[in-house]
């Protein structure tokens, strides 16, 4: 069999890529799911839907490529992190809408828990700051709001899980996570890597309902369905994905991928690093039977997604990728900044309190410093989280490896070199989510030897060197800063 596959289940949308030894892709099929925002702050999914266009999505690559089932020695797994929801034990039907990452209304609850101790009161053990990102909160709150739900969990009747464990269920039958899903619950301990008894206690979550937590990369179960008998041998959180598919093995290694977020991951090998900078230390990856290896990761809500609210809510554009043209008719920002903190603001702030403004604008502004200010408020955050990580690691990074969709964007690409002043290297494929699934199922199959192999693999597309002058980039910035201030404490 001359093919591994990858589910790639994320924030917007499902697709199934088929991958040959060279990493290449030969087959992919992609269907976008319904955003559900039924209240300001709530961001829902159809988990149903989801898992129908899994569905879809598979038989529609595998006929793209020409290929059956049979063709595949093994299929990867990787998804939406944090991204909670609850199920039928018996018939698999989901008892609530999947409450999203992006969503916000666990934000009096994770105040009540931190208490006296504040939002740092589970990282020792977490690594995380309490926060609505993560997944324990939105179960707690589902268990508390749900009508009948914590009964019916007390009584052996519900599963819980990110969307990994929901892909899982319905491909294998398997109640699963593996350990990069599950450092984001605040409910697994960094040093065991097995749910944690205090944990559960605090926020009040019974461990039945809990998804058993394997190594990311090993035989898991085999499919059913439209992977009919597949081996089915790796899971990862779709930012260590993309930290695989990138080839970030050593210690030292980082990565940032523009998606419907912003993610910087630094690999600091077998030591979990806290922070103390605003980060927050996460499983890189862990294969069977070895050591877990540990991530600083900056995460930023709203990247990718930005660009989506001007096509969308604001309809300055009709597609996506006309943002950069439009950006392009006037010279520089004209002094119009954008904090997007639709959802709060996450690394290194981490405060649910701030909401996205506009700031700077005169008679002067057009739509295209609009534009301008979205594309480059993604530079600005990731530079934000760059120089706490180096606060962190000590490391001093000389260059950044990037990855999706947003990576395309060369004024975005040239602009986030010289915000960082560090050269910006594209690789040759980049969509490195969905590959890094592929690579974590085949290195587990033996399709591919290992990690050196993979490594090989990776090439150099484009390289974005530095080119502005360091007083305008410490203005840039000082006024960045200066509207981050304007959007804090919005929310009482």
């Amino acid at each position: 069999m001359a093919y591994v596959g990858a589910i790639d289940q994320g924030t917007t949308s499902t697709r199934f890529a088929i991958v040959d030894h060279d990493g290449a892709f030969v087959g992919m099929a992609q269907k976008e799911h319904s955003q559900l925002m039924p209240r300001p702050g709530w961001v829902e999914h159809d988990a149903a839907e989801i898992w129908r266009n899994t569905e879809e999505v598979i038989a529609a690559a595998l006929a793209d490529a020409g290929l059956q089932r049979t063709d595949l020695a093994a299929v990867g797994l990787t998804n939406q992190r944090e991204t909670t929801m609850v199920w039928d034990a018996d018939t698999g039907e989901p008892l609530a809408p999947a409450i999203v990452w992006q969503d916000t209304r666990t934000d009096e609850l994770c105040r009540q828990l931190g208490g006296d101790e504040g939002p740092d009161r589970f990282r020792a053990k977490t690594g995380l700051p309490l926060a609505t990102y993560f997944a324990g909160p939105k179960l707690r709150w589902l268990l508390d709001n749900v009508a009948g739900l914590r009964s019916r969990a007390d009584a052996g009747e519900v599963k819980f899980g990110t969307m990994d464990a929901w892909v899982m269920w319905n491909l294998t039958g398997e109640h699963v996570t593996d350990v990069t899903n599950a450092s984001r619950t605040m409910l697994m301990n960094l040093d065991t890597l097995d749910w944690d008894d205090e944990l559960l206690t605090a926020l009040d979550i019974p461990r039945n309902v809990l998804p058993r937590i394997v190594p990311s990369i090993g035989l898991i179960g085999r499919g059913r369905g439209p992977l009919d008998g597949v081996p089915v041998a790796g899971i990862l959180g779709d930012q260590q994905a993309a930290m695989f598919g990138q080839a970030c093995f050593n210690p030292g290694d980082a990565k940032n991928t523009y998606g419907t977020g912003c993610f910087l991951l630094l690999n600091t090998g077998t030591r979990a690093v806290p922070s103390t900078s605003g980060l927050l230390t996460t499983v890189a990856y862990q294969v069977a039977s070895g050591k877990p290896r540990y991530a600083l990761e900056g995460s930023v809500a709203i990247a990718g997604s930005g660009v989506q609210w001007l096509r969308d809510q604001m309809r300055i554009i009709a597609e996506a990728s006309e943002v950069e043209e439009l950006a392009k008719t006037v010279p520089d920002n004209g002094d119009v900044y954008f904090v997007p903190a639709f959802s709060g603001l996450f690394a290194p702030y981490w405060r649910s309190d701030a909401r996205g403004i506009l700031a700077g604008l005169t008679r002067f502004s057009e739509v295209g410093h609009f534009a301008r200010a979205v594309l480059e408020s993604v530079a600005y955050q990731s530079r934000d989280v760059l120089k706490a990580m180096e606060a962190d690691s000590g490391v001093e990074m000389n260059e950044l490896k990037v990855d999706g969709g947003m990576v395309v964007n060369d004024l975005l690409m040239q602009f986030q070199a010289d915000i960082l002043d560090v050269d910006v290297v594209r690789p040759m494929i980049i969509e490195t989510t969905v590959l890094g699934a592929a690579y974590a199922a085949g290195l587990a199959t033996g399709f591919w030897s290992g990690i050196d192999e993979l490594r090989q693999h990776w090439a150099e597309d484009r390289r974005y060197l530095p080119e502005m002058a360091e007083d305008q980039r410490s203005e840039l910035y000082s006024s960045w800063q200066k509207a981050v201030g304007k959007s804090l404490g919005w929310v009482e």
